[in-house]
């Protein structure tokens, strides 16, 4: 579908995804471009929508908290559908994308993400030998906003970059500690050995 046929986005901030989330009994996080100026903290680039990144485990109560908005699974993902996303309903993978919206007639403002977990650890969709402790898979801003770490985001980037995610990348490398950059320049080698990324990342003894 179009994008006119899919509906216009009005992203929310992320202060306002903050609000709406303000009461989630379950971690949530800040994704995307989003999530790297949260860990910059200074505004890069123009956003065409907001990502939201929660487990799977908790979709339960991420549909209760949006009970009252309008909401819309991609199903298949990434082949432009939507159908509504039940009341009751388990999104089983690979389903992880989810349009959120406060009424049938408001535009877009919320991209749901579902992402895999066992026990404490993170496991990406993508790859599942890639893991993370689910403590150290957030930050939280100066004004208490969790957002997911840099080098997580940036891992999701480096599937298919773009100009914006090259930019995004310039922005926080500076910020990354030796840990954060092995565990990325690792993690971009299960999915993208020869990614340019990797050598900006590690010590030229491990490239």
């Amino acid at each position: 579908m179009s994008a006119d046929e899919l509906g216009r986005w009005v992203p929310d901030s992320p202060e306002e995804v903050a609000k709406v989330f303000a009461k989630a009994a379950f971690p949530w996080w800040i994704a995307g471009g989003y999530a790297i100026e949260l860990a910059v903290g200074r505004e890069l680039r123009p956003h065409a929508d907001v990502d939201v990144l929660v487990l799977r485990r908790d979709q339960a109560l991420a549909r209760n908290l949006l009970a009252g908005w309008d909401l819309y699974v991609a199903d298949p993902p990434g082949q432009g559908q939507l159908r509504p996303w039940r009341s009751g309903e388990a999104l089983p993978p690979p389903l992880h994308d989810i349009w959120c919206r406060r009424t049938p007639v408001a535009p877009w403002s919320v991209q749901l993400m579902l992402d895999e977990a066992e026990g404490d650890q993170w496991v990406s969709r993508r790859a599942p030998q890639i893991q993370l402790p689910i403590e150290r898979l957030g930050r939280t801003s100066p004004t208490g906003t969790p957002y997911l770490a840099p080098e997580v985001q940036l891992f999701y980037k480096a599937k298919a970059t773009r100009a914006k995610d090259e930019t995004d990348f310039e922005a926080v490398l500076p910020l990354l500690n030796a840990p954060q950059r092995a565990w990325l320049a690792d993690a971009i080698q299960v999915v993208a050995p020869d990614h340019p990324w990797r050598t900006r990342l590690l010590p030229a003894s491990r490239t």
